[in-house]
């Protein structure tokens, strides 16, 4: 085994440890949900990470562990497609390996890994696709379009923003005059074809729900608003300074700039494939901070091209800056690692993004048990898809967990009006909720108890409890799966 190998072995086990301590945050256990009602899509994403969080839970249990296990697998996985890439890309420039390094000393794989997201399978198929598009370059072996295809096509099962890898991979084609004969023949249609057969279920599934998943995440485009988007633009940049590590980032856009001066200047197709899969999301990204924050996650898709652009730079400067790259993101990741296992870090009155996010579920819903106890309720309800993940998580399987939106209509779960017309539960909603509460599930709500939650001297969140009664017919609610 090389070291570099060896190091990537050393690496996933590490991760594989961290995902088996850090608690499930409530968007985990939401997609945990999804992987109880297997379906072609979902109201927010395509299915893609709930089939991991199956296969995952089908081996490791209902753990965060099984949660997580394909997310350190499938970096690992992504980790050797984007050396085997920078290989065939430029080779003889040892890219393949500063590529892998660089990229792993990103916090948006250290910390992607452990958490699973849509990110994650949205990562393996997109450098996939970039990995097939370089190994056709490398071999001209046309077979290679289908493979390219089917990622194109898993990536798309895994979020909607992957559309910009195949109409990235087609604007390559037209942009390098040497390329475009390759139209002529079939492989690059059969792939096309390959990757729509993957895409297919997603689509019927949005068409026979009134396409509420395109309409969802279609909302987001397009706005426009002046007064913020300095703020945004200023979000956008800081939060990917710090997800990609500072020193790797100023590294990846360097390699960005470099990929789009060949590609304008040379229409070199090795750059060229590069500038076309970092351009257009880029300018997407930055259209969206016009109007919206961006969620610092989505411009995930853009590293892998980045990192092997950053490795194909020549000059001493270049090589000395990785050493300092690798090392600044290792230190921050093993820094986030700690804190997200322990949270030793504490400021009282100042709640960290990991405490805000994973700290207390545990404790909480233990809290909640207490009082439906107490107080003899017969069943407990959330209004939050993510509050109402994280109950059914943690409660006792005996205890019906309802989860009360209209998201959860399309979810092939049991309807709620058993479990709670002409009963009396509890109703459990943040303080940081606005707006008034839907009264179309109760007949009557009470106020008696607040709960938080959080580490000693740090309260992550808020909660008000409420004593309901259910109406005969409670719409929009499911019963929610146990993990027991």
């Amino acid at each position: 085994m090389t070291p570099a190998l060896a190091a990537l072995v050393a690496i996933t086990l590490l991760r594989l440890v961290v995902a088996a301590m850090v608690p499930l945050s409530p968007d985990e256990a939401y997609y945990w949900i999804w992987s109880r009602a297997l379906a072609p899509g979902y109201l927010d994403h395509p299915p893609a990470v709930a089939l991991m969080i199956r296969l995952g839970t089908s081996l490791a249990q209902a753990t965060p562990l099984g949660v997580r296990l394909l997310g350190p697998l499938a970096a690992a996985a992504g980790t050797l497609l984007v050396a085997r890439a920078a290989e065939d890309l430029f080779p003889g420039r040892r890219a393949g390996v500063t590529s892998a390094l660089l990229l792993n000393a990103t916090l948006v794989l250290g910390a992607g890994s452990v958490m699973m997201t849509p990110d994650v399978p949205l990562l393996l198929f997109w450098t996939a696709g970039l990995a097939g598009a370089a190994r056709w370059l490398a071999t001209r072996d046309g077979r290679w379009w289908l493979a390219i295809g089917l990622a194109c096509g898993a990536a798309l099962a895994s979020k909607y923003t992957a559309i910009l890898l195949p109409l990235g991979l087609g604007l390559w084609l037209l942009w390098v005059p040497a390329l475009r004969l390759v139209l002529r023949s079939p492989w690059p249609w059969a792939g096309a074809a390959a990757g729509a057969a993957v895409f297919m279920p997603v689509l019927a599934w949005n068409s026979a729900n009134g396409w509420i998943s395109f309409a969802k995440q279609g909302a987001r485009a397009g706005s426009w608003n002046p007064a913020r988007a300095l703020q945004f633009l200023g979000e956008l940049l800081g939060g990917q300074i710090a997800l990609a590590t500072p020193v790797v980032f100023a590294m990846c856009v360097a390699g960005t700039l470099a990929a789009l001066r060949h590609a304008v200047r040379d229409r070199d197709p090795r750059w060229s494939l590069l500038a076309c899969l970092l351009a257009p999301p880029v300018l997407i990204f930055i259209q969206h901070a016009l109007g919206d924050r961006v969620q610092g996650n989505w411009p995930a898709i853009v590293y892998p091209a980045a990192v092997i652009a950053a490795s194909a730079l020549v000059g001493p400067v270049w090589r000395r800056l990785l050493v300092p790259a690798v090392a600044t993101g290792a230190a921050i990741t093993l820094l986030v690692y700690v804190q997200a296992i322990a949270m030793p870090f504490r400021v009282t009155g100042i709640v960290d993004p990991v405490a805000l996010r994973l700290a207390g579920w545990g404790g909480f819903a233990d809290r909640v048990e207490a009082i439906r106890r107490a107080d003899e309720a017969l069943f407990v309800a959330a209004d939050n898809y993510g509050i109402a993940a994280e109950l059914a998580w943690h409660l006792p399987s005996g205890v019906p967990v309802i989860g009360v939106d209209p998201r959860w209509e399309v979810f092939d779960l049991p309807g709620g009006e058993g479990a709670i017309a002409g009963r009396r539960g509890i109703l459990v909603r943040s303080r940081r909720r606005g707006g008034d509460i839907d009264m179309r599930p109760w007949a009557e709500l009470v106020e008696i108890r607040q709960v938080t939650r959080g580490v000693p001297g740090v309260t992550a969140e808020a909660f008000a409890l409420y004593d309901v009664f259910g109406r005969p017919s409670a719409a929009a609610s499911v019963v929610l799966p146990s993990r027991e």
